[in-house]
């Protein structure tokens, strides 16, 4: 469901693609230290995103180093750490994890009882650290997971799941910007759940599985899909733009008003070479 939310790379300046990739290293390296090597198949460029933000928002102190990593044993990557980075490398773990269970519960794939264990071995640690967070994330998966099994033709009330789930996580602590993050997280999930039903369309229709655009009978329509997809990244930018952002403010920008639609667009290319209308 992820893959939606990175960087346009070539808009970016040296310096601001420097600084986006020592982010993500950052949170790479720190779920490798909070959980285990492997605990890194998890991780998305979506809430590498999450980290940039929080960290614009709050500017905390950081620390940084530069080091060959199992990804890259060869060239040392840089990286950044704060309290930020951390955040972000939990939440991916525990994403991957509950994504994992449902997964294993659904269709019983020995890759997801395999991603379970690994993803499974800081968790307590996890819920003790973020108990809300935690449980916002089971709560709306499970809604979520409910509402596909129900074949719910009501593509709003299902992206609103998720949406939910993601404005909660947005929010790292309750202050003057919370409902702002949580505005922001939340239509960023939908546009995430929406755009990636879109894309998979066509595959959905030809393996019989849950698509909240098929379930509602809508035939294949990209223009349709992406009037949708703009209403929500309006809403989106609308609480993004009523945050006092100033450091890695070039980053955001690049991501919510270019990279997103550049990966939904090389997505939707994909989709009809494939020979979708």
């Amino acid at each position: 469901m992820f893959g939606f939310v990175m960087a346009d790379m070539k808009e970016l300046s040296k310096e601001e693609q420097a600084r986006y990739n020592a982010v993500y290293c950052g949170v790479c390296r720190q779920m490798r230290l909070r959980s285990s090597g492997y605990a890194r198949l998890g991780l998305r460029y979506d809430l590498a995103f999450l980290s940039v933000l929080l960290m614009s928002l709050y500017e905390p102190e950081e620390t940084a180093g530069n080091r060959a990593c199992g990804f890259h044993p060869i060239s040392p990557r840089p990286w950044v750490d704060n309290a930020y980075i951390a955040y972000g490398a939990d939440m991916n773990i525990a994403l991957a994890y509950y994504n994992a269970l449902d997964d294993l519960e659904d269709e019983g794939k020995v890759s997801a009882k395999a991603a379970s264990r690994i993803f499974g071995r800081e968790m307590e640690k996890i819920r003790e650290a973020h108990p809300e967070k935690c449980r916002a994330i089971e709560e709306n998966l499970a809604k979520l997971t409910a509402l596909e099994k129900e074949n719910c033709p009501d593509p709003d009330r299902v992206a609103a799941c998720f949406g939910k789930l993601l404005g909660e996580l947005f929010v790292y602590r309750e202050d003057i910007w919370a409902d702002r993050l949580c505005g922001l997280g939340d239509a960023l999930g939908r546009f995430i759940y929406l755009a990636d039903a879109a894309v998979d369309y066509k595959k959905d229709k030809e393996k019989g599985r849950y698509n909240p655009f098929i379930a509602a009978n809508m035939a294949p329509d990209w223009d349709a899909w992406e009037n949708i997809l703009v209403l929500q990244m309006e809403r989106c930018t609308f609480f993004f733009e009523q945050l006092p952002l100033v450091q890695d403010k070039g980053i955001l920008d690049n991501i919510l008003y270019s990279g997103i639609w550049l990966q939904y667009r090389n997505k939707q290319r994909r989709q009809t070479r494939g020979g979708q209308k």
